[in-house]
């Protein structure tokens, strides 16, 4: 189906006009946002995505409606799998939980960005060379591979090639003025973290783009459903980053789920080459006649892995327990930094956090212990955090004496 100028050009403003509303109402005054709001605006935006689906599949039939959600459900779930780099990006360099919302929102305008070159890149090429559909079929099926290894904070530094460029170019600080890009040390004009992580988490989305468009392009090939499939999967993005908090560590299966995923679509690409091809070493130049994977059964393979990873994830206890291990270590860095927040609201939330985690890892039974490597030095970093609560409700309980006085 053809799609019309005009519906290009209400779809362009549409998604600008949302992520304008993004920035001058919710982002451009600093705040931690609560588990309420991050859930309000979140189903919002996913409410959004289907109504407009339903729209496709109205407007555009069954094919273009059913490639919409397929490529959707798709994109949503590697967006789900990218948000845990950003938040080991945001870890590294610290980011103040306050500023953390405009981070996100520049990843996912320059995510959208470079997805839309890509998407054109990959268009263009698929239009003029049969046999990319082998590349992207490859490309999917290799990283489906790299899914299926172990990963680590250490595997996913923020201290890419970019950031790395930018430190030697460019006179950096060590310390955040506000939300500034730019400040003045020692009379000199000096980029801030809050830009090196901007360029860290824009340069790690060029590789994620990598995988996710041919993703979608072995779903279909049709423009308007790539683009809009692949925006409105990352408009929301910032809102579930918030709701999804303390739970990214626990979904210890969806990379496999996404490595299944991927792994079928690759398989779709290179049978739909196959029927297509004109590679002359291949069956002398002729289509080769193999069956080809409908949207239909796309779907539900895509819905059936993601239900079945998600639940096992939940329900499993090593998620439980890896979760917990992360929330210790990462909840006790963040309360024991003093410049992580201002808002006394979120330092009694990863507070209470931490103490969740600390207690069940302590009821754990002798099984479950051994997932739990480093036992002493998380109970040493709770250890460090009760204290300096200890010290600071002291220290307030003697202000206020003193007050009175």
């Amino acid at each position: 189906m053809t799609v019309s100028p005009l519906v290009w050009t209400l779809t362009l403003v549409a998604i600008l006009a949302l992520l304008a509303f993004d920035y001058f109402f919710h982002v451009r005054a600093a705040h931690v946002p609560t588990l309420r709001e991050a859930a309000i605006w979140s189903s919002l935006y996913v409410g959004i995505a289907l109504l407009f689906g339903v729209g496709t599949l109205i407007f555009g039939g069954v094919t273009m409606g059913s490639e919409y959600f397929a490529g959707y459900i798709t994109e949503k779930a590697l967006s789900v799998d990218n948000l845990f780099v950003f938040l080991i990006i945001m870890t590294s360099f610290r980011v103040p939980r306050e500023d953390q919302q405009k981070v996100l929102l520049f990843g996912i305008v320059f995510s959208l960005i470079a997805r839309t070159g890509f998407i054109f890149l990959g268009s263009a090429l698929i239009n003029t060379f049969a046999w990319v559909f082998y590349l992207f079929g490859l490309i999917l099926l290799i990283t489906a591979g790299n899914m299926l290894k172990p990963e680590t904070e250490e595997s996913h530094s923020a201290q890419n090639i970019m950031v790395r460029l930018s430190r030697r170019l460019f006179h950096t600080t060590d310390y955040y003025d506000g939300d500034k890009l730019f400040t003045i040390q020692d009379g000199r004009r000096a980029m801030t973290p809050m830009l090196l992580v901007m360029v860290a988490i824009g340069g790690t989305d060029i590789l994620f783009a990598l995988d996710s468009i041919p993703a979608i392009f072995g779903l279909t090939q049709n423009v308007f459903v790539v683009f809009t499939a692949t925006a409105f999967s990352l408009l929301g993005l910032r809102q579930l980053y918030f709701l999804l908090d303390g739970l990214l560590d626990r979904l210890i299966y969806l990379s496999f789920g996404l490595a299944a995923i991927l792994a079928f679509i690759g398989t779709k690409l290179i049978l739909h080459a196959l029927h297509e091809n004109n590679l002359p070493f291949i069956n002398d130049g002729e289509h080769v006649e193999v069956a080809e994977i409908s949207t239909g059964l796309s779907l539900t393979v895509i819905l059936g892995v993601l239900l079945v990873t998600v639940l096992a994830s939940l329900f499993s206890t090593r998620g439980r327990t890896q979760t917990a291990m992360a929330n210790v270590r990462r909840d006790a860095i963040a309360y024991l930094d003093s410049e992580y927040t201002e808002d006394e609201a979120e330092r009694e939330r990863i507070f209470r956090r931490l103490e969740e985690s600390r207690d069940h890892i302590i009821s754990l039974g002798p099984k479950a212990k051994q997932i739990v490597k480093n036992e002493p030095e998380l109970m040493e970093l709770c250890a460090r955090v009760v204290e300096s609560r200890s010290a600071s409700t002291s220290s307030s309980a003697k202000g206020s004496s003193l007050d009175g006085s």
